[in-house]
């Protein structure tokens, strides 16, 4: 009897995506909050760029997967642009670790640490999105998740605002200056990443709903 063949969930290798996202900001969290400098150095960034490596693999799993499919439960181009987000974002975080070892960061000013709390808060809200994503034609919570990530990629936008106006006004050092100047875009970016999956996701609901 030949064996009914069985269709990928699309649903479960996003949220499998967004798990890495939670691996990453989980560690850059852990790293910063536990800074050294030395540390960093000595295979930290290596680790990092395991768990970005494993969401490449991903990615491309679910895209060979992807282009195999005859019938998707939402248009292909869909799962692809939120996949592609989810990934973008991941990589943003490895950058912000690679950019603090790149200018020899051997103390955080206390925005960055502000910014990861964003990033943390961000990932919470991103897993729930993505848990009600499966059945969004019925959820009664996920537009409610997305204001709320949209609402934290406002609160990274103040942080960068005072973060970049505290550098210039108190920061002596031009090294330091350029630096932070480049680490705060970054954090700031991170958090519109986040910001453009919600979008993805929210056009996705406005098309099927």
């Amino acid at each position: 009897m030949k064996k009914k063949r069985r269709k990928n969930d699309y649903y479960a290798l996003l949220e499998e995506l967004v798990e890495y996202i939670h691996k990453a900001a989980s560690f850059l969290s852990d790293t910063m909050n536990d800074y050294n400098i030395e540390f960093l150095s000595s295979g930290t960034l290596d680790e990092m760029h395991e768990i970005e490596h494993s969401a490449d693999i991903k990615l491309q799993e679910l895209t060979s997967k992807l282009a195999r499919e005859f019938i998707t439960p939402i248009e292909r181009q869909d799962i692809l642009a939120i996949a592609q987000r989810i990934d973008d974002v991941t990589d943003a975080i490895e950058d912000i670790l690679m950019r603090l070892y790149m200018y020899n960061i051997r103390e955080l000013r206390n925005e960055a640490f502000e910014f990861v709390g964003v990033i943390m808060a961000s990932t919470e809200v991103l897993m729930k999105i993505m848990a009600e994503f499966a059945n969004f034609r019925r959820s009664n919570d996920i537009r409610a998740y997305i204001i709320k990530l949209n609402a934290l990629e406002e609160e990274g936008d103040a942080i960068y605002m005072r973060a970049i106006r505290r550098l210039y006004l108190e920061e002596q050092d031009p090294i330091a200056v350029i630096a932070w100047t480049e680490i705060f875009r970054r954090l700031e970016g991170c958090c519109d990443d986040f910001e453009d999956v919600s979008q993805e996701i929210e056009y996705v609901l406005m098309k099927n709903t």
